[in-house]
């Protein structure tokens, strides 16, 4: 199973049989004997890539430990479950009054920095390393906890409670839209979100280095309506993350990979969770201070 997230792994999608037409699927090789006939044609996990594994042999066979939807939800469980404490503790434990603001900013930032250099390190590895999840989970909340004390206090109080509710919608309207099939995830589909979600970073990323040598707001996409269209094209890319991250988890559940491989999966949804959560901080954050 590859990292669920294309803009963070060097992995990415590769076609499902059938070519372009078909659903975005895991790595496959080249057909040979061993995918020709029996059981496993067709199963990307006969081969790659675990293909010298014994455990991923025995994953592939159908024996125990191979993945399953109970894992993907128990993994995912673990690591909400740890940003959302860290979150807490991070919003009570460190103030953010006028006094200790830059303080718990300067924090708060380096908790981001290292959030992202832990997900960069997973994504580029060949395997899902559970203790590395966790910690980027950790960090990130920490990270979520400061920004939304800050955000609430400052600029939208309650908003919160509001951003929290409107990524849960996002997920449940997506999960529902992607169930009824009215989102087919293929090569198109995949590559047209991955292009989009590097020009929409790289976007992100001038407007940062714009705001930081004006002091100002850069090039206007943290307010106004500017701010709220780019925010909406940010939860709507998010929402696209989860259909790639939706998929994922069908495809390794009906291949029968490896029960590590829910780790990568939990991965994945957290960090796109995370960024729904944020666009949807922000819109709703530009809504009220404008009001």
């Amino acid at each position: 199973m590859r990292s669920s997230n294309p803009v963070l792994s060097r992995r990415g999608f590769t076609s499902g049989a059938g070519g372009g037409g078909g659903y975005a699927g895991f790595n496959t090789a080249p057909a040979g004997p061993a995918m020709g006939a029996g059981p496993d044609a067709g199963n990307p996990y006969a081969t790659n890539p675990y293909a010298a594994d014994a455990y991923a042999r025995q994953a592939a066979a159908g024996r125990p430990g191979a993945m399953t939807m109970d894992d993907v939800v128990s993994r995912t469980a673990i690591t909400l479950g740890t940003v959302v404490v860290t979150a807490v503790l991070a919003w009570l434990a460190l103030p953010v009054d006028e006094g200790n603001l830059g303080k718990s900013y300067g924090i708060a930032f380096g908790a981001a920095v290292v959030a992202l250099v832990l997900g960069l390190i997973q994504s580029f590895k060949r395997r899902p390393v559970p203790a590395l999840i966790v910690a980027y989970a950790a960090f990130e909340g920490f990270f979520l906890g400061v920004l939304s004390n800050v955000v609430s206090t400052y600029i939208a109080p309650g908003v919160v409670v509001e951003a929290v509710l409107g990524t849960m919608a996002v997920f449940a309207g997506t999960l529902l839209a992607y169930r009824m099939r009215w989102i087919r995830v293929t090569r198109r589909f995949t590559r047209f979100v991955t292009a989009a979600a590097m020009g929409f970073l790289i976007l992100m990323l001038v407007n940062l280095l714009f705001s930081l040598f004006t002091h100002g707001d850069g090039l206007g996409f943290r307010s106004g309506g500017l701010g709220i269209a780019f925010g909406i094209i940010g939860i709507v890319l998010g929402a696209c993350f989860l259909a790639l991250d939706f998929k994922q988890v069908e495809d390794g559940v009906a291949h029968r990979a490896p029960r590590e491989e829910s780790w990568l999966a939990a991965f994945g949804l957290t960090m796109t969770l995370v960024w729904i959560y944020l666009e949807v901080l922000r819109v709703l954050s530009i809504l009220q201070s404008d009001n």
